[in-house]
């Protein structure tokens, strides 16, 4: 568990379920997570997926919750979600982030996104994160730059363009 001044980013447990499959169900948020709504059963074995990554891999994705309220706000981490994507890009930790359209804006992404990072960075002694973002999804990019990330090329994913970015820490 990772604390922040405003967040508490834990692993997800089963009880998160209806809260992540509200946040990947929301056609907002859906737009940049293969452009449908997730059906619950998706969304369940998502939530099994990140439960496997923490148990095989000791890292992976992050519930962030609000600390003064416990809401669910989204999820941050990194993963090796083994893309296919080249060896410039899998096998290096992927940072991933998805925020709840009523908890986007507020700066929630970057503080938990950062802590994130430092915490991977020096638990796990990597200083290189990768990350793969649509070129329309104007807000991630931001987010990424903010977060130190740069691109490094240019892919097409489940046909769709992405930029890919990398971010290499100074930091251990």
């Amino acid at each position: 568990m990772i604390q922040t001044a405003r967040l508490i980013l834990r692993p997800y447990n089963i009880s998160d379920f209806d809260d992540y499959l509200n946040m990947v169900s929301d056609p907002m948020v859906a737009q940049f997570l293969g452009g449908q709504p997730m059906r619950a059963e998706d969304a369940w074995n998502r939530l099994l997926r990140y439960a496997g990554h923490w148990a095989t891999f000791n890292f992976g994705m992050f519930a962030v919750v609000e600390q003064a309220t416990n809401r669910f706000l989204g999820q941050t981490g990194i993963a090796d979600f083994h893309r296919g994507l080249g060896s410039d890009f899998d096998g290096v930790g992927e940072a991933a982030w998805v925020f709840t359209s009523k908890s986007q804006g507020r700066g929630y992404a970057y503080e938990a996104g950062m802590a994130a990072l430092k915490w991977y960075n020096s638990s796990e002694g990597r200083q290189r994160t990768v990350c793969l973002i649509a070129p329309d999804n104007r807000a991630s990019l931001i987010l990424a730059e903010k977060l130190g990330y740069i691109p490094f090329g240019n892919v097409v994913y489940r046909g769709g363009p992405f930029v890919t970015l990398e971010r290499i820490s100074t930091q251990g």
